[in-house]
């Protein structure tokens, strides 16, 4: 427990020395591919956000999900690719290979969604190749283009304002 914590505060001073501002790319004009970032230690209806995600009008086949738990159980069998702090080495380096693709896979849109700051979170989304990244503002808002002000467990404000803002900047 206590090395977690040893741990977090590495991860973050890591985070603090080489996170870059983002910039928006102006290359994109629709969003046709989506990943989703998903904190499920604090949120648990995975499957309902996924679901009004789809329903306003991403293909499920162009949504990629990895989920984030604290406590991760190794023999347990997950419904979508999950990792934990476990998979992440005192450099800072990213040892389990599903997150590594994740990263390295690139979006257009990636949706972070975990409105309580972690480290790996954190390292996920500003290492991510994606050209537009939405997420909470309770989260540093050096991370993220677009900012929604609610919490986690409304899922349906957040999709209903991240829906409405991309067709404002005509991103769908």
């Amino acid at each position: 427990m206590f090395l977690n914590y040893i741990k977090n505060y590495f991860l973050l001073k890591f985070l603090k020395n080489n996170s870059h501002n983002t910039n928006i790319s102006k290359e994109i004009s629709s969003i046709q591919t989506v990943g989703l970032l998903i904190d499920e230690s604090y949120f648990l209806e995975k499957e309902a956000l996924i679901a009004e995600i789809i329903a306003n009008g991403f293909s499920e086949s162009n949504l990629k999900i990895i989920v984030y738990r604290d406590k991760w159980k190794k023999n347990e069998v997950y419904s979508h690719p999950t990792f934990g702090i476990k998979h992440l080495n005192w450099n800072a380096q990213i040892t389990e290979p599903v997150v590594k693709e994740f990263i390295k896979e690139k979006f257009d849109l990636l949706i972070s969604y975990y409105d309580v700051e972690k480290a790996f979170l954190k390292i996920v989304t500003n290492h991510s190749r994606a050209q537009f990244k939405v997420g909470f503002s309770s989260v540093d808002k050096k991370l993220n283009h677009l900012m929604i002000n609610t919490n986690a467990e409304n899922h349906s404000v957040f999709v209903h304002e991240l829906f409405r803002y991309l067709k404002i900047l005509n991103k769908i």
